[in-house]
C-alpha cells in the first residue's frame, strides 16, 4: 500500500462575510497557520466573495487555498466546498447537491438533524458527498453521535469542523485528510484535497467548544439575524446583507 501524507483542514469557518461573523480573512489565515493547520475553508452564509479572497491569499500564509460557501437550501444548510461560484440559495437539497457537483465541488452536510441551526432533516438527506459528524459548536455530543451513526450506516465520508465564527474557535475541530505520497510529490492543491475527502480518506480530530462560547455564538447569531431581517424592511436601509440575498 502506498504511503500517505496527512494534511489538516478546518472545512467550516465563518468570516466577516457572514451576517454572524466578524473576522477578516487575513486574520483567519494567519491564525490557521499559527496553530498548525494546513488550510481552512471559509464558508460564509450564502456569500462566497471572502472565501475566494481567502483561497487566493492562502499560499502567502503557507496554506492550501480551498474556496467554499454555506448554502441555505430549502431543506437546510449545505457546505459547498471547492466551488468558485455560489450555488443558488433556496433550492431543494438534492438540486443543490447536483449544482455543487456540477461546479466541481463536494457537498458536505453540516450539523445535520439540528433544526435550531437549519440542519437537514434525516428524511431529506438522501445523497451527499460527506457528513459533518463532529461540529465543535454543538452543546452536547448527541447530535454529533447521531450524525456519525448515520454516516457510517450509509457509508458517507466523515468530516470534523469548528464552525468557528470567531478567531479563538478556529481549529477546535478539524479533518485530517490523507493523501498518497505520489499526489503530494506533484504538489498538493485544492482539487487533490477535495478528491481525497470525497473518497473518505479522513480522520476526525478536535474537541468541543466550551458551552459558554457556543451559547454566546448562538445567541449573538440569532440576534444579528433578527436585526438584519428587521432593518431590511425599513425604507432607510434598502438592502439585505449578502448572506440573506436570494439571487
Amino acid at each position: 500500500m502506498e504511503d500517505t501524507v496527512t494534511v489538516r483542514i478546518d472545512p467550516h469557518v465563518h468570516s466577516e462575510g457572514s451576517y454572524d461573523g466578524s473576522e477578516p480573512v487575513e486574520l483567519i489565515l494567519e491564525h490557521a497557520r499559527d496553530i498548525g493547520l494546513d488550510g481552512v475553508v471559509v464558508t460564509d452564509h450564502d456569500d462566497i466573495e471572502q472565501s475566494l479572497r481567502a483561497a487566493r491569499l492562502a499560499p502567502e500564509y503557507g496554506l492550501i487555498g480551498i474556496p467554499g460557501v454555506e448554502v441555505s437550501t430549502a431543506d437546510g444548510h449545505l457546505l459547498a466546498v471547492g466551488v468558485d461560484e455560489r450555488p443558488s440559495p433556496g433550492k431543494p437539497f438534492l438540486s443543490t447537491v447536483d449544482e455543487i457537483r456540477a461546479h466541481g465541488g463536494v457537498a458536505i452536510v453540516p450539523h445535520p438533524f439540528q433544526r435550531s441551526r437549519h440542519g437537514v432533516r434525516k428524511r431529506k438527506l438522501r445523497d451527499c458527498d460527506a457528513v459533518e459528524v463532529y461540529n465543535s459548536m454543538l452543546f452536547t455530543g448527541y447530535r454529533n453521535r447521531r450524525a456519525g451513526s448515520f454516516a457510517r450506516r450509509h457509508d458517507y465520508p466523515q468530516v470534523g469542523a469548528s464552525d468557528a465564527h470567531s478567531i479563538r474557535n478556529i481549529g477546535r475541530a478539524y479533518t485530517e485528510i490523507h493523501l498518497p505520497e505520489s499526489v503530494v510529490s506533484e504538489g498538493v492543491d485544492s482539487q487533490s484535497v477535495i478528491d481525497a475527502l470525497a473518497d473518505g480518506a479522513t480522520t476526525i480530530r478536535g474537541r468541543r467548544t466550551p458551552i459558554h462560547r457556543s451559547a454566546r455564538q448562538y445567541t449573538n447569531g440569532a440576534a444579528k439575524k433578527s436585526l438584519f431581517l428587521t432593518t431590511s424592511r425599513l425604507p432607510v436601509i434598502p438592502t439585505l446583507p449578502a448572506s440573506f440575498r436570494q439571487s
